[in-house]
């Protein structure tokens, strides 16, 4: 006889072999209100499709009232067939004698009792009946007794996006969502990744700040209409609100950790150095207070660097500064190249707007200048750095524009080392070039929008916070509108580009890098024609892709993508575009046989190849619709400041390689683990006098000859509240996904704590 088992039990009831159920549940308790319910039924096979509304609306909430013999509606008897039929025919398609029904929706359970009084009553006639058995489960349970049975089991290695509920409704907008507050998550992570790291080094504190409060953030910004960006705007901002207190009370562990760590360079444990570490958590607009200090009569800004990677790890810093006599020092006190670059007037803008708007303060002056140089710093550890004003001054980026006239060649090279990118006249990007890899690639870079389906029609189906229904796509030209501008220098080159009135585009080409970076200020997005729009970036070439393209998997493994196709089931695509859309958390590639094209991104968005040797990446959306997935009020973001409200401006980066086939692999996973955990920057001042003196200007909490393997991450190093301390690395790579570095590797656990006792 078939079995069906449903919640919190200790024990699976097997009616008809011996045993009585004379409880309802098996003699365990009912689960909480908040726990998923489960199902089981007892088979040989297992099913694909869904029960979970059909279970729901037919049989779970008429049961409610109705099983009294003397109403006119009496309907167990009906109910019970046809839970019994659902639960067989799923059976038949299923392995092993258990299957699973999921009880319930995130709309449903605001009334639990009601709930469970009605399960209770279906399980009870359905136990009755003694066709199939059923009680209340969990995952684990379900689990335990599917393993016991010894059955094979293929491996899954797809999913199953993009998930759609009809043919004009697939659940692809949601993936770019609320792009700043993916952002903002995505920052915490890393914060929080490295503030543990610091808590462990100076000893976790019992009576002092933690990172406590910002792991708790962070864990309900999982939540799957928190980060998806699927929430009310109101229940958004409580979610940054709550980010922000935790990141708080995480800066403050911070600050006493460098403080600590600088003064005795040891892991003793300290309280309470004197030297007070600020940090910049508004950076991104060019917002640092400590860097816009008066650094004449001596004074100089200490730029403290921190690695939360196991591996040496060398970048370039960009630091906001109002002066353009700066001159930077190490921490042996030797000068070091440095940069400056003016700041462009769409981040000026977005400073002063936003800082206001958040801080409810306007800044008291702006930086004309990003100072830029080079840092190393060693794993787990931080390199200190020192700006002052100097004689000899960093050297000022030459500046130059590109019309149709041509002030400069017709083609325009930018790049100082082994990568080169050239625009054509018009000041389009036309070519990448390694003189490393020998890799030449033609490409375009372009913007577009849709135009949002706002629900008119025939099918009411608007695109919204969850659901991406474009009904049109608009090319953005930027032929003949502003020229862009070139800014040289011995570190790194720029080229700034008004794309529209509400698009400003950075591209950055570092010396010693091997990849592009794109920074785009993006926003207001327009509405006022009564359209809403989500943005897209595209990368245009010639490749010949085949209609493949291939995205990470939660940040880990990569997935094959066919356009329009499934590997497991027939397709029908009423949505070319939607239909073809994927989470990007890491990034996105496509390759032709000779080499691999590369996009890396600094938040989670949506994206897609729509055409072969073409990537694109959705990077912001305003909705005036909404798509009637239960957020019942429009995607449409915006920022008040003075009793005046605009939509939202994001600002945030991308990041492209080109490699021969094969290669591609080692950058995304070693650039992508530095994206995941950037340098951690905090600032004092230094007020003459020697620093050195009192201060250790370099650390590392490793062996300083040792570094973790090139294809080992970690993930988590931690001490608990227990004292012990929770130690997570991974292997980065996939079988056969790069021919050295897939390989297994090996860590000296004694030489990641030299001075800890390993048990």
């Amino acid at each position: 006889m078939p079995y069906i088992f449903s919640g919190l039990i200790t024990k699976i009831v097997t009616r008809g072999m011996g045993q009585k159920n004379s409880r309802l549940y098996g003699g365990a308790p009912r689960p909480s209100a908040h726990q998923l319910i489960f199902l089981l039924a007892s088979s040989q096979k297992i099913m694909n499709h869904h029960l979970v509304s059909f279970i729901l609306k037919s049989m779970i909430l008429p049961l409610l009232s109705r099983d009294d013999p003397l109403l006119f509606d009496y309907n167990v008897e009906q109910r019970v067939n046809d839970f019994v039929a659902a639960a067989l025919a799923q059976a038949n398609v299923t392995r092993t004698n258990h299957i699973m029904f999921t009880m319930g929706t995130d709309f449903k359970y605001q009334y639990a009792e009601s709930w469970f009084r009605q399960m209770d009553k279906l399980i009870h006639y359905v136990n009755k009946d003694g066709r199939v058995n059923a009680l209340y489960s969990t995952p684990s349970i379900y689990t335990d007794a599917k393993f016991s049975t010894n059955e094979p089991w293929p491996l899954k290695t797809n999913d199953f996006f993009p998930y759609a509920d009809n043919p004009n409704a697939y659940w692809t907008g949601y993936f770019t969502s609320r792009p700043a507050l993916k952002r903002y998550v995505r920052m915490m992570s890393g914060y929080y990744l490295a503030a543990r790291q610091l808590e462990f080094f100076i000893g976790r504190s019992k009576s002092g700040s933690t990172t406590d409060s910002l792991g708790d953030a962070l864990a309900l910004a999982q939540h799957h209409d928190a980060v998806t960006g699927t929430e009310k705007q109101h229940v958004a901002n409580d979610y940054a609100k709550r980010l922000s207190i935790g990141y708080k009370k995480a800066e403050e562990l911070v600050s006493t950790s460098l403080g600590c760590l600088s003064e005795s360079g040891s892991n003793s444990r300290c309280s309470s150095p004197t030297t007070k570490f600020v940090q910049c958590p508004l950076l991104n607009i060019t917002y640092c207070p400590p860097s816009e200090m008066n650094l004449s009569q001596g004074k100089s800004l200490v730029v403290l660097v921190y690695n939360s990677l196991g591996w040496k790890r060398e970048d370039v810093l960009r630091i906001p500064v109002m002066s353009d006599s700066i001159v930077v020092h190490d921490s042996e006190g030797r000068e070091i190249e440095s940069q400056l670059l003016p700041i462009a007037n769409a981040s000026s803008h977005l400073r002063d707007r936003h800082v206001k708007a958040y801080l409810g303060t306007s800044p008291a002056a702006s930086p004309k200048f990003w100072v830029a140089f080079p840092a190393s710093v060693a794993p787990l550890g931080f390199s200190t750095y020192f700006i002052s004003i100097g004689k000899r001054s960093a050297s000022i980026s030459s500046t130059s524009t590109l019309n149709s006239q041509g002030s400069e060649s017709r083609n325009l090279q930018v790049g100082q080392g082994r990568l080169k990118l050239q625009y054509d006249a018009a000041g389009a990007l036309s070519q990448y070039s390694d003189s490393k890899t020998q890799v030449e690639a033609n490409f375009e870079q372009k913007y577009k929008y849709y135009l949002g389906q706002d629900g008119s029609g025939d099918d009411p189906q608007a695109s919204g916070a969850y659901i991406f229904r474009p009904k049109g796509v608009v090319p953005i030209k930027t032929d003949g509108q502003v020229p862009p501008t070139i800014l040289r220098g011995p570190i790194l080159d720029e080229v700034h580009q008004q794309i529209n009135p509400w698009i400003y585009q950075i591209t950055r080409v570092y010396k010693g890098k091997d990849y592009v970076e794109t920074e785009f200020i993006v926003g207001p997005i327009p509405v006022d024609d009564e359209n809403g729009k989500e943005l897209s970036t595209e990368i245009i070439t010639s490749m010949a892709t085949n209609k493949t393209f291939y995205t990470d998997s939660s940040g880990r493994d990569f997935i094959k993508r066919v356009r329009d196709y499934r590997s497991e089931w027939k397709i029908e695509v009423n949505q070319p575009v939607a239909g073809n859309y994927y989470p990007i958390n890491l990034g996105i590639y496509v390759e032709d046989g000779s080499k691999e094209l590369s996009i890396l991104v600094d938040r989670s968005v949506g994206g897609s190849s729509i055409k072969d040797g073409q990537i694109e990446l959705m990077l912001h959306r305003r909705l005036l619709n909404d798509d009637g997935r239960g957020v019942a009020e429009a995607l449409d973001e915006k920022v008040c400041l003075d009793d005046q409200c605009e939509g939202l401006v994001i600002e945030g980066k991308y990041y492209l390689k080109i490699d021969p086939q094969g290669d591609g692999a080692r950058w995304r996973r070693t650039f992508g683990q530095e994206l995941y955990s950037p340098l951690l920057l905090a600032f004092a001042e230094k007020d003459g006098g020697n620093w050195g003196n009192s201060h250790v200007s370099s650390f590392s909490g490793m062996d300083p000859t040792y570094s973790l393997p090139e294809n080992v991450a970690l993930l988590t190093l931690e001490e608990l509240e227990d004292g012990s301390v929770l130690l997570r690395l991974a292997h980065l790579y996939e079988a056969g996904e790069h021919k050295d570095l897939s390989a297994p590797a090996s860590v000296d656990l004694k030489r990641v704590f030299p001075d800890k006792k390993i048990g």
